[in-house]
């Protein structure tokens, strides 16, 4: 496997007059360009967020943590630091509403905004950079041990069928879905991708195979109606996919289309797994049907990449997200292990271990 490294996100410290960055590849302009973004403010953080330039569950709540240590560099010197630092994560908290790793992320900044309050205003930005560097590398190591516990299930020569991006890209480290191709062929396994376009906005097509073709694993793109032609047909071995939410009974919540393939799984006999660290285990809700499901704009449908698709004064639903039911996927892969229904006990056990996890929720 080729060894080049993909560098989604990275910090950059604040240096003589520059203040510090949150270095962002724009995901909006892959595949034709590749440019990284220096996000040095609160808001570009957000919009990035917001905008897709950033995405991925785990890589939103890496950047968010990021996001907080700027607001809290900006906010030195003020007479009311952590109540500045407190309104930039709740701006935070409004940019995506699915992906709970962005909320767990916001939550423990929180955590150590308020146990280090009464600092100096350079100790509690140093605590919170710390605790984003956390985060971050938290998330790297993980991505390896969940990709290695899911390269287990994969024999030795393995086609793969996966919907949207759960790579490198929308992670700090190796990925989720991803992340257990990139573990099975670390072990010489010989793996071939098939890529659903993921429609509207073909990040199965554009990121995808974009990250797979760099790191040298075989990857066809299909469009997303050809899914159940390709599992039909063409032997595959499994589907997998990663979460954006995991609700306490193992229903899954991930990109729109995903519902779907997990029905064409199903009705041809192949195994559906997902790959998802435990931050995105959402033990507060009891099930899938509780999940909030962001709905985005129009535009993305009826002119997602300029060319207007749809007459204008054409109505347009378009939810970013589905939930599939816990009784149609097969395990559930996290950097613990891997989990098999019934779900409930196996992920209320690793989903408590996540809040002390900080520093160590690969262990």
């Amino acid at each position: 496997m080729a060894s080049e490294t993909i560098a989604t996100l990275s910090w950059r410290d604040a240096a003589d007059a520059a203040p510090p960055a949150l270095v962002l590849l724009d995901q909006t302009r892959l595949p034709v360009e590749v440019v990284c973004l220096d996000c040095e403010d609160v808001e570009s953080i957000a919009e990035a967020i917001e905008s897709l330039r950033v995405r991925g569950a785990p890589a939103i709540g890496v950047a968010a943590a990021y996001g907080t240590a700027i607001g809290a560099w900006h906010a030195r010197g003020a007479a009311a630091m952590a109540e500045l630092v407190g309104a930039t994560i709740d701006r935070l908290a409004r940019t995506r509403p699915t992906a709970v790793n962005l909320f767990w992320s916001l939550d423990h900044m929180r955590n150590v905004l308020q146990a280090n309050a009464s600092r100096s205003d350079d100790d509690l930005y140093a605590s919170l950079v710390a605790a984003a560097r956390q985060i971050h590398e938290d998330d790297r190591v993980l991505c390896q041990r969940l990709g290695e516990h899911g390269a287990s299930l994969l024999p030795e020569e393995a086609t793969i069928l996966t919907h949207c991006n759960a790579g490198a890209l929308a992670t700090a480290g190796w990925g989720t879905a991803l992340g257990v191709v990139y573990a099975a062929v670390e072990q010489g396994k010989k793996i071939h991708v098939y890529a659903d376009e993921t429609r509207p906005l073909l990040q199965g097509a554009r990121l995808t195979a974009w990250e797979l073709q760099r790191r040298g694993v075989e990857v066809t793109v299909i469009c997303d109606v050809a899914a159940a032609s390709v599992l039909r047909d063409r032997s595959v071995d499994c589907v997998i996919t990663g979460a954006d939410r995991i609700a306490a009974n193992g229903d899954v919540a991930n990109k729109i289309g995903t519902y779907g393939v997990a029905l064409l799984a199903q009705a041809h006999d192949i195994p559906f797994y997902v790959a998802a660290p435990t931050s995105t285990v959402d033990l507060d809700l009891a099930a899938g049907d509780q999940i909030p499901i962001e709905e985005r704009s129009a535009t993305e449908v009826t002119q997602g990449f300029g060319c207007r698709t749809v007459p204008e004064g054409v109505s347009v639903f378009n939810p970013a997200f589905d939930v599939t039911p816990n009784e149609l996927i097969s395990a559930i892969v996290t950097e613990y292990g891997i989990a098999r229904a019934p779900f409930g006990d196996t992920l209320r056990n690793w989903g408590r271990a996540v809040p002390a996890a900080i520093g160590a929720n690969a262990a």
